[in-house]
């Protein structure tokens, strides 16, 4: 059974994440459970997202989820923004809402998780790709 689209195509926030996530070496975009997933081999990060609170889902549509460094994860778990979602979380990934406004967005902020969520699940290659940039 197909899962229903969980997003906005004409999401600007979503629109913002992408230009971010498909401007990093092999990444591109599918639909995964009805969310957007951005990938290499494997995904680095999904738009939007849900938890389990006293019992009920949460629903998170305008997050990042990735996976961070595992050094960052406790400072990030202080931000009142970030959350452990649901089925990923256990996993070690970490939600944090963006809002609907694209312009409160720290979008540097955004461009570094997604490095680093990228550097965990990309294949060396392409890591090497990334690197090669920054020279």
């Amino acid at each position: 059974m197909a899962h229903p689209q969980m997003f906005d195509d004409d999401d600007p926030v979503l629109a913002r994440l992408g230009g971010l996530a498909l401007d990093l070496p092999g990444a591109a975009r599918k639909v995964s459970h009805g969310r957007p997933a951005f990938f290499t081999t494997k995904v680095f990060a999904y738009y939007g997202g849900s938890q389990r609170v006293d019992g009920e889902w949460v629903a998170h549509d305008h997050a990042v989820l990735v996976l961070p460094d595992e050094t960052d994860r406790p400072g990030l778990l202080e931000d009142p923004r970030v959350w452990v979602p649901a089925y990923l979380g256990p996993s070690g990934w970490l939600g944090v809402d963006l809002g609907p406004d694209p312009a409160a967005v720290d979008w540097a902020e955004v461009g570094e998780l997604l490095d680093a969520s990228y550097r965990l699940t990309a294949p060396a290659r392409l890591v090497a790709a990334l690197e090669g940039r920054a020279r």
